[in-house]
């Protein structure tokens, strides 16, 4: 079953714009939200979730040499 992902948008009354993204793991959340922060422009910081460092589970895990566990 497909994990629930959800982007929350911040903006600030300065303009800054803060994306927040719940639900993903791994690396693929940069792929959930490049388009959009390309639109936006210029990313001044960023800030990993521990999710971010967690294997995404409906990813197979391969080992040296292409075995799979």
């Amino acid at each position: 079953m497909a994990r629930k992902t959800e982007l929350t948008i911040h903006i600030s009354r300065n303009g800054a714009v803060q994306l927040e993204l719940d639900g993903a793991r791994g690396p693929s959340c940069l792929d959930i939200t490049r388009d959009l922060e390309e639109s936006l422009g210029l990313v001044t910081e960023r800030q990993k979730k521990a999710a971010f460092f967690e294997a995404d589970a409906e990813e197979p895990v391969r080992l040296a040499g292409g075995a799979k566990p």
